[in-house]
């Protein structure tokens, strides 16, 4: 990979559409594309499945965590996920076979922290183009001021990593449509949710589910 040629922005204008996967609603890349793109960039980058007491998982009362580091051109950048079934909802009891799973997943998301397929989880469906990628990071291009929020409740913490888990499990147990909720507090991602709004979001999905 050329030293004049910012890594991420190349990584970033990789059209990887084709190679999307859907499951439980959600998107995701083939690790065997994202692992061949990212080699085929640099040869030399690495990756590493971080160990918890040797084991390759962590075990916590929010459920099982994964972690796995990718190293590219010098520059390690690592990613946790949790252990999900089908309905992406936390596994307190994942079986190997989940493990496995989660840890591509885990290995396809450290990569996309590189550039690599990083759009799909930012809800695009085309990459940036290098070109703009690139001036961007240099400063070319300002990014646009943020939106502000139409119907946020208030600002302050959000949610975390499992509680997003849990929301996204439940709203797809029941049928919910997603992107109507979010609708509702005026943000564009789960992410953005107030902690302080998270109790009652989970106990109006759970009362449509014993409904």
């Amino acid at each position: 990979m050329s030293e004049q040629v910012n890594y991420f922005a190349r990584l970033n204008a990789i059209n990887v559409s084709e190679h999307i996967e859907k499951k439980g609603g959600f998107s995701y890349l083939s690790w065997p594309f994202a692992v061949a793109q990212l080699r085929l960039a640099d040869p030399a980058a690495v990756w590493e499945v971080r160990r918890f007491s040797g084991l390759p998982f962590l075990i916590s009362e929010a459920g099982v965590f994964v972690e796995v580091a990718v190293t590219v051109q010098g520059i390690t950048l690592s990613q946790i996920h949790p252990v999900l079934d089908g309905r992406n909802r936390p596994m307190l009891a994942p079986t190997s076979f989940d493990i496995n799973s989660s840890i591509q997943r885990c290995l396809v998301k450290a990569i996309a922290l590189h550039g690599l397929g990083l759009y799909i989880y930012a809800g695009e469906d085309l990459p940036q183009p290098m070109a703009d990628a690139a001036n961007d990071a240099a400063g070319g291009n300002p990014a646009p001021a943020p939106e502000p929020r139409t119907n946020a409740r208030r600002a302050g913490p959000t949610i975390s990593g499992p509680q997003q888990a849990q929301i996204h499990g439940l709203a797809i147990e029941v049928g919910t449509d997603l992107q109507r909720l979010l609708d509702h507090f005026g943000i564009k991602a789960l992410t953005d949710l107030p902690a302080s709004e998270f109790t009652r979001v989970v106990r109006s999905l759970e009362q449509r589910r014993a409904a």
